[in-house]
């Protein structure tokens, strides 16, 4: 994986922290316990500061930025969504932020609240707590409920698994290994 100091600004990577060998790491960027880092992720803090807390899942293709001297906070057990963009944003505490989503400068996501698929929050917006988030800008459509925090937290706990199950079954090999015919499951 490529991590990379940046004028004296280097990564601080907590040892049981998941990074997939494509993901860059760049400058000023923390993560916590338990996180997982997905393939091709890129986590810029060239210019500021990106906080991952413990336990969250930052899937493929994510791109996390920050502009000078400010930051970009992701707390604790957040999922943020394969090909998700975030730029001086917070996410608060078990939030889901879906597919393709982006949360702009400055905004905010409350704790448990979810972003929906290509859902666009804008420059400032600030999401309360526990709400579904949906839209071109989004907009609330109603309250996060049991059912919903159950099934996240099943998603958020696999993602941690993987933390602990990538360092030994993981294992990368050739072309030549994945020869064979083709069969329809």
């Amino acid at each position: 994986m490529p991590i990379y100091e940046f004028e004296g600004r280097r990564p601080s990577i907590h040892p049981d922290a998941w990074i997939a060998p494509s993901a860059d790491i760049i400058g000023d960027v923390r993560i916590g316990s338990c996180c997982y880092v997905g393939w091709n992720a890129v986590l810029r803090g060239d210019h500021g500061t990106i906080v991952v807390e413990e336990g969250s899942a930052i899937e493929e293709g994510v791109v996390i930025h920050t502009t000078v001297g400010f930051l970009t906070r992701v707390g604790r057990e957040v999922t943020i969504g394969h090909g998700a963009m975030l730029h001086n944003a917070t996410v608060d505490d078990f939030a889901v932020i879906g597919v393709c989503a982006t949360i702009s400068n400055f905004s905010r996501i409350g704790r448990w609240s979810i972003v929906g698929e290509m859902g666009l929050v804008t420059a400032k917006q600030d999401i309360p707590a526990e709400v579904i988030v949906v839209g071109v800008p989004g907009k609330v459509i109603g309250r996060v409920e049991e059912h919903h925090k159950t099934r996240w937290m099943e998603g958020k706990k696999r993602y941690q698994a993987f933390t602990r199950r990538n360092p030994s079954g993981l294992k990368q090999i050739t072309r030549e290994e994945c020869s064979g015919s083709v069969n329809t499951p």
